[in-house]
C-alpha cells in the first residue's frame, strides 16, 4: 500500500469511475482492474460506494472529488486505525435501519444516518445503501453539518448516540439563528 500517493490515487480511480459513468458503463464490477480493486480494498473501499459516489456526482452534481475524499479519509483511517486493516466479515440487512421518518429528539432521519454512518466506519453497508446518499445529504443541509464532519463526530463517539445528537441539536440551533 502507498500511502505518500493516497489522495493522488483517490482522484484517479474517482476520475476514472465518473468518465465510465458519463460514458454510459454500469456495475461496478466493470470499472477497476484488478490492481485497483485490490488498492480500493487496501484502504477500506468498496468498488461499489465509489461507483455510487460517482453515479450521484455525474446524476446530480454531488457529492463532489472533496466531499467524497473528505467521507473516504475517515473511514480509510478507521478501516487502518481501528479496525488495523482488517475487512468485517458481516453486511448490515437494510430492512434494519430506523426508518426514514424515525426522529430522534424530534430531528427527523437523524437514527438512520447514525446507523448507516456506524456501517460506512465498519465496512458493513450492504450494496444497496450508500452513505451520503440524497436523504442524508437533505439531513446534513437542514442541519449544516458536512457529511464527512458527521462521520467523524460518529467515530469519535461510536458508542454514545446521545453525544452525537446533542451535537446535531447544538449545530442545527446555529445553523438557524
Amino acid at each position: 500500500m502507498k500511502h505518500y500517493n493516497y489522495q493522488a490515487t483517490l482522484h484517479q480511480v474517482w476520475s476514472k469511475a465518473v468518465d465510465q459513468y458519463k460514458a454510459g458503463q454500469r456495475g461496478s464490477d466493470t470499472y477497476f482492474t484488478e490492481q485497483e480493486a485490490a488498492w480500493l480494498a487496501d484502504n477500506g473501499i468498496t468498488p461499489q460506494e465509489l461507483y455510487d459516489f460517482a453515479e450521484d456526482f455525474v446524476s446530480g452534481g454531488e457529492p463532489d472529488f472533496a466531499t467524497f475524499a473528505m467521507i473516504t479519509d475517515v473511514r480509510r483511517s478507521y478501516f487502518l486505525d481501528k479496525l488495523g486493516g482488517k475487512k468485517s466479515d458481516k453486511t448490515v440487512d437494510p430492512s434494519t435501519y430506523p426508518a426514514k421518518s424515525d426522529e430522534i429528539d424530534g430531528i427527523r432521519w437523524l437514527p438512520r444516518i447514525i446507523a448507516k454512518a456506524k456501517a460506512k466506519l465498519h465496512g458493513e453497508l450492504d450494496p444497496n445503501t450508500m452513505y451520503s446518499c440524497g436523504g442524508d445529504r437533505k439531513f446534513c443541509q437542514t442541519h449544516d453539518i458536512h457529511p464527512a464532519e458527521f462521520l467523524r463526530k460518529v467515530a469519535e463517539h461510536e458508542d454514545n448516540d446521545q453525544a452525537v445528537i446533542d451535537w446535531v441539536k447544538a449545530r442545527s440551533k446555529t445553523s438557524h439563528s
